[in-house]
């Protein structure tokens, strides 16, 4: 089997989802980001701070209803990473079926 690269920095489960939720949208609300992760505010601080650190993920601020909100988007780089980590989970699975299947 040949070995497949997984990126460490969208592995971790909340990051997948987040990422997930970045892919599908030009950007997503921090209040929602939290909903769809299950995480606490200060959980998603920490991996939004490792995605923007990765290059993966821009952050941007804006007032909506009076209140500041905070807003994730992806960037080229991030689109790209995600792409990969994609296709790599896509070998794993196919990998893993053709295993399954020669039994």
């Amino acid at each position: 089997m040949t070995p497949v690269a997984l990126d460490p920095r969208l592995h971790a489960p909340a990051r997948l989802q987040i990422a997930t939720v970045l892919a599908n949208v030009q950007s997503a609300e921090f209040a929602k980001l939290r909903e769809i992760a299950e995480v606490s505010d200060s959980v998603l601080s920490k991996h939004l701070s490792a995605l923007v650190e990765a290059g993966y993920v821009r952050l941007s601020k804006s007032a909506l209803d009076g209140r500041q909100r905070t807003w994730a988007s992806f960037t080229r780089a991030g689109r790209q990473a995600f792409a990969a980590h994609m296709r790599a989970l896509q070998s794993l699975v196919a990998s893993a079926e053709q295993a399954i299947a020669a039994e």
